[in-house]
């Protein structure tokens, strides 16, 4: 048990305790897990928005040569943009590591190797069968290093850190890292999950009685017993809904019901659900489909888009990459890094006017070649294409603003 949390002490009124003996329950009297949470719509789109963003970008590969880097024709751009294994595609692939990570707190993968320890595979792992533990150190000076022990229905092998890519999420405390539904978001899923039973329950019933029955004379035990079946029978829902006729015994009165105050909050509280859930995966709530509230990152599809790329992939993109550079390549020479234009590209007429300035013209100096903007534009290249625009009068060179989102991120250094 010392292993398995690291040496740590864990309180009983530790969040940390799930880890061990598994999922608590919440305020709200739900269990909230990885299954049960993606059951809430909410977090199934949040989930799934993120994932899939960060699957579709590009990862191409870069050379450092004299202080400049170039496209480099490498092995390791399949494994990243097409095939991550036999089993998985690189799509894939991604989405189920990133969902791992956001569920789970950690996305991990097997990297297998050929003797001369190139990188020929990589299998994404299910965190919950991934046990990972600092490894034992003759000295507090020395780095800590980690090993992760893999296990399916065929048994389990056990490798070191070199071997296997580790994407913590926000909190990485040096193991693991936080999962979002059991830190930033677990009430909130709670009292969603406990909304969509009763809510599911309530129609299955047969919805809110529409009517009350009144009479002023005394009912026997057995007359009350008669008429709630036959009531039952009748508006008892999908399993007692027989079409059978409502006996009403002499003296009833039948009074129409409205929504009670309790049914309408519980309605303001599912779309409330919606944003507390977005707002721990840090997500806009209008691209997870609360629209009721308006954005307040300005208006349009490029400022959303802007905006999303830069607070919400951001960091998870840096944190991807780090770890593809230091685990794959292993030295400076060669590097990865998300491609995200096609989030930051504005409309056709945005473009067009960047690219003009970009080539340069009478006066001004271009920063980019043509056939540059006909690779983003997944163009073949031209003869002559490579040439940078250069004016009879030079100007000042044009450059792109320091926030400029259109910026193509192969100009930057990395």
């Amino acid at each position: 048990m010392n292993a398995l949390v690291g040496g740590e002490v864990i309180e009983s009124s530790s969040l940390r305790m799930f880890e061990v003996f598994g999922n608590p329950t919440t305020a709200s009297g739900a269990v909230v897990s990885p299954e049960s949470a993606m059951r809430v719509s909410a977090v199934f789109a949040a989930v799934s928005l993120l994932a899939g963003a960060i699957s579709q970008l590009p990862l191409p590969v870069f050379e450092r040569v004299d202080g400049h880097r170039t496209r480099a024709e490498h092995d390791y751009w399949w494994l990243l943009n097409e095939q991550f294994s036999s089993g998985w595609s690189s799509a894939t692939g991604w989405e189920f590591t990133v969902g791992q990570m956001l569920l789970r707190g950690d996305g991990v993968v097997y990297v297998t190797r050929n003797r001369a320890g190139v990188a020929t595979g990589l299998i994404p792992w299910p965190r919950d069968r991934v046990m990972i533990l600092k490894q034992e150190k003759t000295s507090p000076r020395e780095p800590t290093r980690l090993q992760y022990t893999f296990h399916d229905a065929d048994g389990y092998f056990t490798v070191d850190q070199d071997d296997v890519l580790h994407f913590p999420g926000f909190g990485f405390n040096g193991v693991h890292g936080m999962s979002v539904i059991q830190w930033g978001a677990r009430n909130g899923i709670g009292i969603a999950i406990q909304g969509d039973e009763h809510a599911g329950k309530f129609f299955s019933e047969g919805g809110k009685p529409e009517v009350a029955i009144r009479t002023p004379n005394k009912m026997t035990k057995e007359q009350q017993d008669d008429f709630r079946d036959a009531w039952v029978k009748k508006y008892g829902g999908v399993q007692g809904n027989r079409r059978i006729p409502l006996v009403l015994t002499e003296g009833l009165e039948v009074h129409e019901l409205t929504m009670s105050a309790v049914d309408q909050q519980l309605l303001e509280s599912r779309q409330w659900q919606v944003i507390d859930v977005a707002r721990a995966f840090g997500v806009p709530p209008h691209m997870i489909g609360e629209t009721s509230k308006a954005t307040s990152w300005g208006s349009g599809i490029e400022s959303m888009g802007i905006g999303f790329v830069k607070y919400t992939l951001g960091p998870h993109l840096k944190r991807i990459k780090d770890e593809l550079n230091r685990k794959l390549f292993r030295t400076p020479r060669y590097f990865v890094e998300h491609n995200v234009d096609m989030f930051m590209a504005g409309d056709s007429k945005t473009q067009a006017e960047y690219f003009s300035k970009a080539l340069g013209g009478p006066g001004t100096q271009g920063w980019m070649v043509v056939n540059e903007v006909r690779r983003l534009k997944n163009l073949p290249p031209i003869e002559g294409g490579d040439k940078l625009y250069q004016p009879k009068d030079p100007a000042p060179p044009a450059k792109p603003g320091g926030d400029d989102p259109e910026r193509n991120p192969e100009d930057a250094d990395s």
